[in-house]
């Protein structure tokens, strides 16, 4: 190896280390997607992630951070490796990894800390973060990255939904802040949405903040076998069964649906929890009755908030009267297990139809709300009466007038070509 190559290898390492961050060089254990990094590094806070990003900016290298690692393969491979930034060592400023304001009901964590031991932090306060991953395991940061969640974003939403605030590092090294410790925050952008989901494509997640909520006083499950879809009395009961556990007045707090062998029935649970949660279930139970025989239980099934599989192929999400008809139509012979979680739904009428593949994930969205929706809004455009303009020139599709040289201008979105938020309840189902 001649010496201005082995040059070229050693001084992004030497310049790695300079930050005074713990380095190591990787193992075969250490590989994503099979991709396997040069070096692992395990920085203790935001500013030593700030330094590496800016070290590995400096020398072109590509950076992945990672977890407890359950969910790596979720993701396509990366195209090359060079560091892997390990947050199992990150650390708030104080030095400690929970922030705990149970008087408010909000914690600051670091990315790094598993979810079991934040809850069990938060189980001292009589308070939990309300996310049942699927997986049962994983970080603060992991859950933000790939944006998971269990059967009772049905009731509490999803990571996006609780979280308040966040610390991120960009590409470049700059350490950038939305949010805060409070719940109502409008102060700049919400960047958190914007990281949830991204799969560390955006940046390396260092701290999180969520609003909590009470450990429920009582649990109770009820559960259903329903007939299968050649059924002639109930062919549609599922469909019709998840649709009224959804407006139901018990407010079950999650919904989920088991189906094994698709060419059987499925069987469905609905969780009840909180205050009064026996009366409550009894009252979902006389609703399945007429199903089938219910059973009231205070532990959950077996099958409840796991994923179907060893691998996930697909996850789609739909109206909860439409899931039925949605997976009679996909059901195959070779089809080992399918299930379906309850959710919800929150955001305006108009996310994209097409589905993004992550790896061996396909995340799929409905949109004919979208599509119709849009041709509401041609057709009204199409007979609406000009509006008289202001001083100014046109401000695009939104309407309204931007300031020009003759003076000051205003900008005023038109309120019937803004979208609005829809809130309502989808379902989603991944099969294996």
């Amino acid at each position: 190896m001649g010496a201005p190559l082995e040059a070229a290898l050693t001084a992004p390492l030497k310049a790695l280390r300079e930050t005074g961050v713990t380095i190591r060089e990787a193992t075969a254990d250490d590989a994503v997607g099979g991709v396997p990094p040069r070096w692992v590094a395990l920085p203790e806070n935001t500013g030593e992630v700030a330094a590496l990003m800016r070290v590995s900016a400096a020398h072109d290298l590509a950076v992945v951070p990672v977890g407890d690692g359950t969910k790596l393969d979720w993701g396509s491979p990366p195209e090359r490796c060079d560091l892997l930034i390990d947050t199992c060592c990150l650390l708030l400023g104080d030095g400690s990894g929970v922030e705990h304001s149970s008087g408010d009901l909000v914690a600051r964590v670091c990315a790094g800390l598993p979810l079991d031991v934040l809850n069990a932090t938060l189980a001292r306060s009589r308070q939990e973060l309300a996310l049942d991953t699927p997986l049962g395991a994983g970080t603060v940061g992991g859950t933000l990255a790939t944006a998971v969640a269990g059967p009772r974003r049905f009731r509490y939403g999803t990571a996006r939904d609780l979280l308040i605030g966040i610390t991120v590092v960009l590409a470049d090294g700059t350490v950038a802040t939305s949010g805060g410790n409070v719940v109502k925050n409008v102060a700049g952008y919400d960047l958190g949405k914007l990281f949830t989901g991204s799969y560390g494509t955006l940046g390396v997640i260092t701290e999180a903040t969520f609003r909590l909520h009470p450990i429920p006083a009582d649990r109770r499950w009820v559960t259903v076998d329903l007939p299968g879809p050649e059924a002639k009395d109930a062919p549609d009961a599922p469909a019709v069964l998840v649709a009224e556990l959804a407006a139901s007045q018990a407010e079950p707090s999650a919904v989920e649906l088991d189906w094994p062998d698709l060419t059987g029935g499925p069987t469905v649970s609905a969780l009840v929890e909180g205050v009064a949660a026996g009366a409550r279930a009894e009252a979902v139970r006389k609703t399945m009755d007429e199903y089938g025989s219910a059973r009231i239980t205070a532990e959950a099934p077996g099958w409840w908030a796991a994923p179907p599989g060893e691998e996930v192929l697909l996850e789609l999400r739909v109206p909860p009267a439409a899931a039925y008809p949605a997976l009679a139509r996909g059901r195959r012979p070779r089809a080992a297990r399918a299930r379906a979680r309850v959710g919800r739904l929150r955001c305006p009428a108009g996310r994209a139809a097409a589905g993004r593949r992550r790896g061996g994930v396909r995340r799929v969205r409905d949109g004919r709300a979208r599509r119709a929706a849009a041709a509401r809004r041609r057709a009204d455009g199409a007979h609406r009466a000009p509006r008289p303009r202001r001083r100014g020139r046109p401000l695009g599709p939104l309407g309204g007038t931007a300031a020009d040289a003759a003076g000051q201008g205003t900008v005023r979105p038109r309120p019937e070509d803004v979208p609005r938020p829809v809130r309502g309840r989808d379902l989603t189902w991944t099969l294996s």
